[in-house]
């Protein structure tokens, strides 16, 4: 963990290489959609990215993920995803101290999810799947 704080410097933070808009990530092919949310915030409004055929979808509360890390692939673009960006911070971190390179914090929310999944960015990701 004090390699990863290491490299949390100026740098690294200015050319925002922890973090993914919804967009850049959902035309993100191999990738994982992390959502680190408490279970009953996933059940209440569960997020599938269902027509997001390259984009597999999974809620790991932030206090399961030690117990539930096999669960993820190091081979996976990662991006971890929560309403406020504190939990996915602090498993954005955790998951780099674990090895994992391809990781980023999914920004801006639920508004910002929401903006990316209007209807015409869901038909894009239909029709894409098609073909």
């Amino acid at each position: 963990m004090e390699q990863v704080l290491r490299s949390l410097n100026l740098d690294f933070f200015g050319q925002s290489k922890h973090r993914i808009s919804p967009e850049v990530f959902l035309s993100r092919e191999n990738a994982l959609f992390l959502d680190v949310r408490s279970r009953e915030e996933a059940e209440t409004l569960d997020i599938k990215l269902k027509y997001h055929s390259e984009i597999e979808s999974i809620n790991i509360p932030v206090d399961k993920i030690p117990d539930e890390i096999d669960k993820l692939s190091k081979d996976k673009f990662i991006g971890v995803f929560c309403p406020g960006s504190v939990r996915s911070t602090v498993v954005y971190a955790y998951l780099l101290s674990k090895g994992f390179s391809y990781v980023r914090i999914i920004m801006g929310g639920y508004s910002a999810l929401t903006e990316a999944l209007k209807p015409d960015q869901v038909l894009q990701a239909i029709v894409a799947a098609k073909d």
